[in-house]
């Protein structure tokens, strides 16, 4: 038995989809039970929704052999999987966004508002710019309209939020889409019907024309 774990919400539903099309339904996921874990022990597989910051979590530590994480959280938290396939799903960037007209002055530091402090640290390191990270969870906009930040590092997907709060993209920093994980061990103990199941949701990624 596979133990996968899905992103709770609207891209979960999307990536369940997926792994039902490639033959590994559990229709149950999707009955609207307030159950945690739905199996098909028939098809090999157990589901359960977790929140998706917490994804690689449960596939680091064993709880999940395969898992469901967006690139943002494979890079900010770093955590100790392989990431075997690109889904091609939940695409947006993660990009530095600036007030309209803002300059960057390389003489004085920069101060950067994110949630996403890894990120922002090895983007800057990289340029070789020296940064103040105010950490923040939620209403990152904020910051740099009441002046508490110069810019933002955050995930941007229409933009439609920085315009209406006068804000701008001014550098991407990578593109970001969902990416199918596992757990090390499992990967060692159970290659093939991780295999299997890798090679089956690729081949209907491509039949979709997804991939990229």
């Amino acid at each position: 038995m596979l133990n996968i774990a899905l992103p709770k919400g609207r891209l979960g539903e999307k990536v369940y989809a997926i792994f039902a099309e490639a033959g590994y339904e559990c229709p149950a996921v999707l009955s609207g039970s307030r159950k945690l874990i739905f199996e098909n022990e028939e098809k090999g597989v157990r589901y359960f929704w977790v929140k998706p910051s917490d994804v690689a979590i449960y596939v680091e530590r064993g709880a999940a052999d395969l898992g469901v994480a967006g690139k943002d959280i494979i890079e900010e938290y770093e955590p100790d999987v392989y990431e075997l396939l690109d889904l091609c799903m939940g695409k947006c960037r993660m990009a530095v966004a600036a007030k309209k007209g803002f300059r960057d002055d390389p003489q004085r530091t920069l101060r950067a508002a994110t949630k996403f402090k890894n990120i922002a640290t090895k983007y800057y390191a990289s340029k070789s710019r020296d940064i103040d990270i105010i950490e923040l969870n939620g209403s990152i906009e904020l910051a740099p309209i009441l002046g508490l930040s110069d810019v933002i590092v955050d995930i941007v997907e229409t933009g439609t939020t920085l315009l209406e709060n006068d804000l701008q993209p001014i550098e991407d920093i990578m593109r970001i889409s969902a990416r199918l994980i596992a757990n090390q061990s499992a990967y060692r103990f159970k290659t093939s019907e991780i295999c299997a199941v890798k090679n089956a949701i690729d081949g209907v990624i491509r039949a979709k024309g997804l991939s990229s």
